[in-house]
């Protein structure tokens, strides 16, 4: 099993290239790019300026050919895509990610200013789903057909069918502030009088503020775990052994929670590797709809403002993530179930 795990963390650096290959193309031939948004801004800075002087937008959009050069120079467009690809390697390889376009900072302080929030906010949705869903899915199981189990099936699948940056939009109209029921903020991390208040205040303000973002991280995810755990736990209640177990006189509690349920987490805990990508990158979309400043948010607008710094060193972040993640699983796979063996 350890030289599955081997090649497994081998075949991470061709992935990564292949990834970082096609995004780094795409970028180099989209529409709009720095160099083009730069001498847009130039040539309507210019043609203001010339139309208060009385001078005609015509001459003063005209720039000349040095200033050009020297912009594609700054930006690295005077080399070709493969020799850029490679001075962007080469720097990746000393932890250098560049430096913005748009904040004029390392995109590694960037993004690590922005890691906290996003982090607090996937934490504690992640935590609370797994809290939530897998007591709520094992006495849907024990309860399996009872009126318990039909109401909440049918408010869970209402809650899965609903996207979660459109529950939290409409989360925001029902309760966000000036709305009917003015009972949250429309969004923010924080109040922006935050360091002003007691102690006791900021916990408050803090959770005002969390309630909204964090009910829209966990819609999304709600219902495929507790209808999983639901369904596995019905299975392995169905198994000889629990039947045996039953048998033996042992009580349901004992054989639910010490027999059922710990084969029931197999199926469960196969994606926590996976979950850590979710939790440390945040959600583009959710951040987008309650204005939460973490790293969903600083992609959404690296990409429209085509900071492609930016935008490269969150993708080699969540990528690493998502490969790391997927091995995890598979590590918790085999921890959960002896009989796995990975070859």
């Amino acid at each position: 099993m350890t030289s599955y795990f081997l090649r497994r963390f081998l075949l991470i650096i061709p992935t990564f290239f292949g990834i970082t290959i096609i995004t780094f193309l795409i970028l180099q031939f989209v529409p709009g790019g720095p160099l083009e948004t730069e001498l847009m801004k130039i040539r309507m800075g210019g043609s203001q300026g010339g139309n208060e002087t009385g001078s005609t937008s015509e001459g003063t959009q005209n720039i000349p050919q040095s200033a050009i050069d020297e912009l594609t120079k700054f930006y690295g467009f005077d080399k070709p895509i493969y020799e850029r690809y490679m001075i962007w390697i080469g720097n990746l390889a000393r932890f250098d990610l560049g430096k913005s376009y748009v904040y004029s900072e390392p995109v590694l302080d960037v993004i690590a200013s922005r890691f906290p929030i996003s982090i607090y906010f996937g934490l504690i949705g992640f935590l609370l789903t797994y809290i939530v869903c897998i007591p709520l899915g094992v006495y849907k199981a024990v309860k399996n057909g009872s009126p318990f189990d039909i109401i909440t099936s049918v408010l869970v699948f209402i809650g899965r069918s609903i996207p979660s940056f459109a529950f939290g939009a409409l989360m925001l109209v029902l309760f966000g502030g000036g709305s009917f029921w003015d009972v949250f903020p429309l969004g923010g991390f924080r109040s922006e009088d935050f360091d002003s208040l007691s102690f006791f205040g900021k916990i408050v303000d803090q959770l005002h503020h969390t309630f909204l973002p964090v009910l829209s991280y966990m819609i999304g995810s709600f219902a495929v775990l507790t209808i999983l755990t639901k369904n596995s736990v019905i299975e392995n209640l169905s198994q000889d052994y629990v039947r045996t177990a039953f048998s033996k006189g042992i009580s349901e509690k004992k054989v639910i929670f010490g027999h059922a349920l710990r084969n029931s987490l197999i199926p469960i805990s196969t994606g926590l590797g996976n979950e850590i990508s979710l939790i440390l990158a945040g959600s583009i979309l959710i951040e987008r709809v309650f204005n939460i400043n973490g790293i969903g948010l600083l992609s959404y607008d690296s990409i429209v403002q085509r900071d492609y710094p930016v935008v490269m060193g969150i993708l080699v972040i969540s990528t690493l993530l998502l490969l790391i993640g997927n091995i995890i699983s598979d590590i918790i796979y085999a921890l959960v179930d002896p009989r796995i063996r990975f070859k």
